[in-house]
């Protein structure tokens, strides 16, 4: 498997008859496209943060007003949070905008939901323990996720027993919901009462030093070429 996530490899390698591992063209596609993976959730029933779809002509006082401050802006199509804005200040969410509107994918106003970030594998329709992951940075970035050694990353998470059945059960159910195969990762926000929310899916977890799988399947007791043996096993054509 190649680093991409939107369908293009799979859609190759099944044209030339290879076997892969992994999500097919469908849900690679949709899960690389945050807004649509979202409209997909909400219709199923699962929760997502409210946000807002924004364009040239979006009345942008009426959305912070709405989605409260701060709130996250995001291009649909881009990963590794590239592009991510945090807009704290009011006013500013037109700027940020005009900023990222060249980027990939429709521009997604989000509502901050500020309990922590959590992630939770999904390997072969089975949810594997929780991680929450704490940045020293402001939120989860691409610095924090790729160039930086300061990140914590808890597994067993801090959850109680309740919300971490909650929460791989949602994640079993978002995987479902988008067609997802083999080895995934959903990523969770849960605000301050408690509720615990799908952000986005990553059909194509990364399997480095940094990545969460591993971590979490080793809580289970699968060791990273027991994991990767798991992971062949669902190997496809189409």
């Amino acid at each position: 498997r190649f680093g991409v996530e939107d369908g293009t490899v799979e859609g190759a390698l099944e044209a030339l008859g290879i076997a892969y591992t992994g999500c097919g063209v469908m849900a690679s596609a949709v899960g690389m496209d945050k807004y649509r993976c979202k409209l997909i959730w909400q219709a199923v029933g699962l929760p997502v943060p409210e946000f807002a779809v924004l364009h040239d002509d979006s009345d942008f006082e009426a959305v912070e007003k709405k989605l409260g401050l701060p709130m996250f802006v995001k291009p649909a199509n881009e990963g590794s949070s590239v592009g991510v804005v945090k807009v704290k200040e009011s006013g500013r969410l037109k700027n940020v905008y005009e900023e990222l509107k060249h980027m990939q994918g429709e521009i997604i106003a989000e509502r901050f939901i500020g309990g922590g970030e959590y992630s939770c594998p999904v390997l072969n329709g089975k949810g594997l323990p929780s991680i929450k992951i704490t940045p020293a940075t402001e939120f989860y970035d691409y610095e924090a996720k790729y160039n930086r050694n300061d990140t914590v990353y808890q597994c067993p998470s801090d959850l109680n027993e309740s919300d971490e059945q909650l929460m791989r059960s949602l994640a079993v159910h978002g995987a479902e919901a988008i067609g997802a195969d083999g080895c995934v990762r959903i990523d969770f926000l849960k605000d301050t009462d408690g509720k615990l929310y799908l952000l986005e899916i990553n059909t194509l977890p990364g399997m480095t030093s940094h990545g969460l799988v591993p971590k979490a399947a080793a809580e289970t007791g699968l060791s990273f070429a027991d994991l990767c043996v798991e992971i062949l096993k669902t190997a496809h054509v189409g």
